[in-house]
Order: C-alpha cells, then structure tokens, then sequence
C-alpha cells in the first residue's frame, strides 16, 4: 500500500501505475499548454524558412518533441532551451531544411498524426528518401488516401510494420483529396505544393470535416507570405515559393487541453478559469465555449482568460464533427447533465489514440456513468452523481484526462491507470489537479481510507 499522503486530493501510486482522483469539485485558476495543433504547423513553417525564428512554447508534449526531432533530422538547424515549463526554440536559417545530403534519414513520428501526416508530403517535395517510424496505434491510422495522392504525383512508398519507406520526388499537378477521413492530409500537401516547381491543385472532394483545423494551417501559410487561392473546394498553389517566416512567435493557448479544465468548472461552484486563450482563435475547439452554454454552465469570457461554473445542466444533442477531439470531455459532463445527450458525428474517433468512442463509453461506465455506444457517438443518460472507481484510458491521453475531471462528480475516488499518457499533449495535467484547480471542501477521510486501501 502506499503511505503517500494525499496532496489537494491527488495521490500517486508508488511505482507510478496509476493515480488517484479524490470525488468533489474543484476550483481554482490555471494556465493550458501552448496549442499543439498551431505549434506543429508554426515550426514546419519556420523550419522550411530562410530567416531566423523564435517560437515560445508553455509545456511542449510528445507531439511536438516528435516534429522538432524530424525537422531536425531533415536539416532544420532548431535549438531549444527550456525555463520552467516555457520553451523557446530558435529556427536558425543557416541550414534551411532539406539542404543537409541525399542519405535517407529516420524520422520518429512517435504517436503523432499530425507529424506524420504532416511532414511526408513535405519530404516528397523535397525529393528526400526518408524511413518514418510510428508507435502506439499510428500505424493502423489511415493514411492510404495521401499516399494515393503523392504516388500519383511520382512519390513512392513501401511499408513494414511500423515503418513506412519514402522516396521519389513530387511534381506539380492536380491532386484530390476525400474531405471525410482527416484534415490533416489536406494541410500537409498544402505544405508541400507551394516547394513544387509550378502550379498545383488540390481539389476537396466532398465536406471536408474539421474545417477548423485546416484554417489554421491556411493562417500559417499566409504568415509565412505563401499565396494559395481557394474556390469552389479546390485550392490553387503556385510553385516555386519560399516561406518567410520570421520574428518572435509565442504560440497560444490549446483550446483543446482547456476543455478539460473547463467541463470540470461545469460542477464547480465557485468556478474553474483558464488562462492564455485567444478569444477570437482559430481553433475549432474554442467551440467548448458554446457547448458548455448549452449544457447551461455559467461561462464568461474576460481578455484571455475563461471562467466556467455550476449551473443547471442539461443534456443536449452535440454534432461533433467539427470538434471530435472535444467529445471525452463533454461527455464527462453529459454524465452528469439531467436527461440526456446524444453525440454525433464523431465516427473518426475509433481510429485514434485508442477507439475513442468505445473507451470513452468505458471510462464513463467504470465509473458509473450511463453512456451507450453507438457507430458514430454516444448516447448518455444524466445522473446525479457518478459512482467513481477504476478506469483504464487505454493508453489515450485524453480519456485520462476526461477520467479525472469526471472526479469532480463523483462519491469515491476515481483511479486512473497509466497516468503518463497525458504527456502527448499536456504533461502537467495532474500538477494543474494538484497545485491550481483544487478541491473546494474537505475530503472525506472514509473516502481517503478506502482509496488508500485500493492502493
């Protein structure tokens, strides 16, 4: 058993396999992670720039740690030097990617779709041979559209089990993409097309779900000084271009990882805030803000900070499409939302760090929870409270993370396996539980006994 005693309601087991969530609400005022989904795109930028650039990024995560890795490999001359839990990485012009040999290089995307998905188109236009490496469920993820896409453009790949084989060298051309499997694919080739030697087109084939996502990679593009043209779901992109990013760039806020801290204000009297988000971002996710005044929480907005607290809640209808990776964390409130919530839409789930509609349905259920599985979403009945108990997140990071703020609502405590998995994109998840947003009354001793025990 562990002797550890508990610090504002958190305990972590002795050989670091799980942690422990005390039931009750909590309150408190915390800053989130810089945006990985802005970040991974920031740095490709500058890494394929010819001037000097600074990003700054609060708590880097695997994700990012993978694409720095790459671009590195590719040529990218990146320095990092890390203060607290603030990054600053220099993007040195001095060797430009791309410019460092002809030898295949290795690439380690580690479980991060958008570095994979991301920067193999890039390695085409640049007529790189490069071995791309995956972990975790990477390698089951789709991909097979993209690569369609580039061999017709004179790339060529092979695959063996974790690894997938890269050469050939991509011309300009018409390409077309399904707008229906991932927006990432869309955003690595307009990566690529712009380092082609003459004009290209890229055209969307059906609704390309996750808009959102793409329309940042279109704001870093254009600052990049990259010029594309879009009509009628086809892009339209000139060869021959050279990205310019330049200057200091302190990446914002991830209205992703915020969610989280702000469904756990959703129970929380005196409230949850969150600090270093932009209001007017052009991340989808900042659409938190929406679903959380249709649950009827109490939200409100002041500079860059968000405040969100107990209401009465109900359940609604949510269309996760535009937002799948925001499905975790409202469904830990739907769980204790009056009535009921369905969510649709969200079919892309199954393929991602685990099958996310099914461990979510889990998560919610060990808990106590009265969540349904269905092909595209979930159906949750609302209770009172949550029952707590034993959860394993499947290795996601954000079915942890939805688990323990799911606390909040509970009457036991909540046990969380494989606590580490949060890394891949917000690392300090279960400090900011420790040390900023902490419970708001004492907790029961008998509860504490009983967990310890658990232990």
């Amino acid at each position: 058993m562990n002797k550890k005693p508990y610090e504002n309601g958190i305990l972590f087991a002795k050989d670091g396999r799980s942690v422990t969530v005390m039931p009750g609400s909590r309150s408190g005022m915390a800053y989130v992670p810089s945006s990985k989904s802005v970040a991974h795109r920031m740095l490709i930028c500058a890494a394929l720039s010819g001037s000097r650039t600074e990003i700054t990024i609060r708590e880097k995560s695997k994700d990012i740690d993978a694409t720095v890795s790459c671009l590195k490999a590719l040529g990218a001359g990146i320095n990092g030097s890390t203060e607290g839990n603030v990054t600053r990485f220099v993007i040195d012009p001095v060797r430009p990617c791309g410019q460092c040999g002809s030898e295949p290089v290795r690439l380690n995307a580690g479980e991060s779709g958008s570095t994979l998905r991301f920067l193999v188109p890039v390695v085409c236009a640049l007529g790189k041979k490069a071995v791309f490496t995956m972990e975790g469920r990477l390698p089951e993820r789709p991909m097979d559209a993209l690569l369609c896409a580039l061999s017709g453009g004179g790339a060529e790949f092979s695959k063996s089990g974790n690894e997938l084989f890269v050469s050939g060298r991509l011309r300009p051309g018409h390409y077309s993409l399904p707008g229906n499997i991932s927006s990432q694919f869309i955003s690595g080739m307009l990566f690529a097309l712009p380092l082609l030697e003459g004009m290209s087109t890229l055209t969307i084939e059906g609704r390309a779900e996750s808009s959102d996502y793409i329309k940042l990679t279109e704001d870093a593009l254009e600052k990049s000084g990259i010029k594309f043209g879009f009509e009628g779901g086809k892009y339209t992109v000139p060869g021959c271009q050279q990205y310019s990013l330049s200057g200091v760039h302190f990446i914002e806020g991830d209205w992703s990882g915020a969610a989280f801290l702000l469904c756990a204000g959703g129970v929380s009297v005196r409230g949850v805030t969150v600090c270093g988000l932009r209001a007017d971002s052009a991340q989808g996710d900042k659409k938190i803000i929406d679903v959380l005044r249709a649950f009827g929480a109490l939200v409100e907005l002041t500079g860059d900070c968000v405040t969100v607290r107990k209401n009465t809640l109900r359940g609604i209808d949510v269309d996760a499409s535009e937002i799948p990776d925001l499905v975790p964390a409202i469904a830990s409130l739907a769980a204790v939302s009056e009535g009921t919530t369905r969510i649709t839409g969200a079919a892309r789930l199954r393929l991602k760090e685990s099958d996310r509609i099914r461990s979510t349905a889990s998560m919610l259920n060990s808990i106590g929870a009265d969540a349904l599985e269905q092909p595209d979403g979930l159906v949750i009945e609302g209770k009172r409270a949550l029952s707590g108990g034993n959860v394993d997140p499947f290795g996601d990071h954000r079915i942890a993370m939805a688990a323990g703020i799911a606390a909040g609502a509970a009457q036991k405590p909540v046990v969380i396996s494989d606590p580490c998995c949060v890394s891949k994109s917000f690392p300090g998840f279960w400090d900011v539980l420790k040390n900023d947003i902490t419970p708001e009354r004492e907790t029961d001793c008998e509860c504490i006994k009983e967990a310890g025990e658990n232990e």
